[in-house]
């Protein structure tokens, strides 16, 4: 239902995020390493064919001049989400700044600096808009966080400050 794409296997400890957060809520997704620079063909085929495969939602992320998400934007009508990655001197700004800011009629969601986990979830929302099953997966995983946030409150409030950071050590 899911495709995950970057051009480097470099970007796959960062991408994985996508892939954990699928695989949490059980929905199916494929990895795929190609280059918008390297392999332009190899590129434009797996956007074209996106679809056919059942793909409804691609993932693609890129470091530096971050092409990747645009590109295939450009060929396909599937909702892209674009993850800029931590790359380069500029720390993955520039691919922030290449991802979010796309021509008009070509556009790409995009999610933090390394954000692959927030993309995965924002898959599963596109998709759980016609899947029942996603949508309450979903809304289970918000309330496990939920009682996450409230289980660590309650510590802190027990603990106190240095209690709390010398539990965590």
């Amino acid at each position: 239902m899911v495709g995950i794409v970057m051009g480097s296997d470099s970007d796959l400890t960062v991408m994985k995020g996508a892939a954990d957060i699928l695989d949490k809520l059980g929905i199916p997704y494929e990895v795929v390493i190609s280059s918008a620079h390297r392999l332009p063909e190899k590129t434009a085929e797996y956007a074209r064919t996106a679809k056919d495969r059942g793909i409804q939602v691609i993932i693609a992320g890129a470091g530096m001049a971050a092409h990747l998400p645009g590109v295939i934007a450009s060929l396909t009508t599937l909702p892209v989400i674009g993850v800029p990655i931590k790359s380069g001197a500029l720390e993955g700004v520039d691919a922030l700044y290449a991802i979010v800011q796309m021509p008009p009629g070509i556009p790409v969601a995009t999610v933090g600096i390394n954000g692959a986990k927030n993309a995965g979830i924002l898959a599963a929302q596109i998709i759980g808009l016609s899947n029942d099953e996603i949508q309450q997966k979903l809304a289970e995983y918000k309330k496990e966080m939920a009682q996450s946030v409230e289980k660590k409150a309650e510590k802190l409030k027990k603990l106190g400050i240095e209690g709390y950071l010398n539990s965590r050590n």
